[in-house]
């Protein structure tokens, strides 16, 4: 049996140490089901760009959350194109619920929040990277995350203050 070369060693080790974290990173952002199949291709990526990989370990974990994210948007681009070929109701209303729930929760925020504030939150939260390094996974400076980090928790903040809540007029008859 042959001995490992250092590439293939540091990739094992790379496999080794990231790939639950790489994982959970896919599974907050696609179904689950899919969020294997994406992680397989992160990492095929990741050992075919290996020699363009950092060699901190902090900024490798990084990079691959970049690449896992590049993988992410590559597979949404495709399921979009597919969508787009689908056969869609051109008649079919939209189903409006007559009394929203009033909950205010994290979730409902959440769901109100633009997709790169999500992501913004996301990478420092869920990931636990910092402002380096989750710029390094969007492609954007690390000023230019912090700034984007700043304005996502002040609309999170905002989304949670009761004053964002819809008022309704629940009388009969409203003068």
């Amino acid at each position: 049996m042959r001995e490992p070369s250092m590439r293939e060693a540091r990739f094992r080790a790379l496999y080794a140490d990231t790939y639950d974290d790489v994982l959970r990173f896919a599974q907050r952002r696609v179904d689950h089901s899919h969020a294997e199949d994406v992680v397989a291709d992160a990492f095929l990526v990741a050992w075919r760009r290996f020699a363009e990989a950092p060699h901190r370990d902090d900024d490798l974990r990084a990079w691959l959350f970049g690449v896992a994210r590049n993988c992410l948007l590559n597979a949404r681009r495709g399921a979009d194109r597919r969508s787009a070929l689908a056969v869609r109701l051109a008649d079919a209303d939209p189903v409006v619920d007559p009394v929203p729930d009033l909950r205010l929760d994290l979730a409902a925020a959440w769901k109100r929040l633009s997709p790169a504030e999500q992501e913004a939150l996301a990478l420092a939260v869920f990931e636990d990277l910092t402002s380096a390094q989750a710029a390094r996974v969007i492609g954007i400076s690390a000023t230019a995350y912090r700034l984007r980090l700043l304005r996502a928790r002040r609309a999170l903040r905002r989304h949670l203050e009761p004053a964002a809540l819809p008022i309704l007029d629940l009388r009969e008859n409203p003068s």
